[in-house]
């Protein structure tokens, strides 16, 4: 594996992090106005699977639009932003043999990310991200070979080297997959955490998710919407709470008013950082990267959220869910605060 300059004498001592989600690259638009959603009949704000008559009606609907390229999927968003942390990283995916696989592979193994990338028949999984001028993000996802990601290419081997499992609620559509790399997390001796994805993702898979969360995993995040469908309650700090009966930790993030992270022992409210929102894309994913940074180096609960906020609070003033290296440097240098 690849390791970054200046972290190899933390890496000894770092808990390894390893991510399995849908291998995708998002195409990044901003809108003038939110008609092309309404054209298309896309509730804003959520996140839709399309199949190829859906992709080409989008395609023609955004045509005159400038796009942005860039590595994307959930769980990869976040592996990323630790490598560029410091963590030691891997990443469980699958693409085509096509310039967008390539495109995919080569940008994880230049960030330091050791890649497990099975390979399918199918075009590479593409995700449009339609960014409304609120900052609002509507993700229109052709899955193609990431969604090919099956049970059977999973390896306990892939898992040994780790110590943390994070899981892209997306998987969820493939529950024979979510619950196989669960398994052999577990028999790895790995906790284990998940992002719930979406809001309408976890309504449509509830039972299967409650009963998931509370056999198999460690560390629960979602965001304001994701918790209520997860617990039916309209109260952010209940739903944590409740989240947090069962797991062992609960994060439910709201926006500008901050997070909330409950354990069965501690619970806080995390105040966001005030900066010029341009795209909510990644806001989660680098939140999440920012919270298991802070718990790969055994940090408290309320450290690891105020990491997980500055990691989000700097993605968000960038069109999508890659930064520059010198923003990079400075949340480094502020998450080396943070450290015993």
């Amino acid at each position: 594996m690849c390791l970054r300059s200046g972290f190899i004498f933390f890496l000894v001592f770092m808990k390894r992090i390893l991510g399995i989600g849908n291998a995708l690259v998002d195409i990044l638009m901003l809108l003038r106005s939110d008609r092309a959603l309404d054209q298309l009949s896309l509730p804003k704000g959520s996140m839709q699977l399309i199949d190829e008559k859906m992709l080409k009606k989008i395609q023609s609907e955004t045509l005159l639009l400038d796009q942005h390229i860039a590595t994307g999927g959930s769980a990869a968003n976040t592996i990323i932003s630790l490598a560029h942390l410091g963590v030691n990283v891997g990443f469980i995916g699958k693409i085509g043999n096509d310039s967008v696989g390539e495109f995919f592979n080569g940008d994880l193994f230049e960030n330091g990310v050791l890649t497990y990338l099975a390979y399918s028949t199918l075009p590479s999984g593409r995700c449009h991200v339609l960014i409304s001028p609120d900052s609002e993000r509507t993700m229109c996802t052709y899955l193609g070979a990431a969604a090919n990601l099956q049970a059977e290419d999973l390896k306990i081997n892939m898992f040994k080297d780790f110590d943390i499992l994070h899981i892209e609620g997306y998987l969820v559509s493939n529950k024979e997959l979510l619950l196989t790399a669960a398994r052999l997390a577990k028999k790895a001796k790995l906790k284990i955490s998940i992002d719930l994805a979406s809001y309408n993702v976890v309504e449509e898979n509830l039972p299967f998710l409650l009963d998931f969360v509370e056999k198999y995993v460690d560390i629960v995040f979602a965001n304001e919407e994701e918790a209520f469908a997860f617990t039916k309650l309209k109260n952010d700090e209940k739903a944590a709470q409740t989240i947090a009966s069962l797991c062992d930790i609960a994060i439910v993030k709201v926006g500008q008013r901050g997070s909330f992270i409950h354990s069965k022992e501690n619970k806080y409210r995390i105040p966001s950082v005030a900066v010029n929102c341009i795209d909510t894309t990644g806001a989660g994913d680098l939140y999440a990267a920012g919270f298991l940074y802070g718990l790969s180096h055994d940090l408290p609960l309320d450290q690891c959220g105020k990491i997980g906020t500055i990691c989000a609070g700097h993605v968000i003033r960038f069109v999508g869910a890659k930064m520059d290296d010198r923003t990079w440097k400075i949340i480094n240098e502020a998450a080396n605060t943070f450290q015993k």
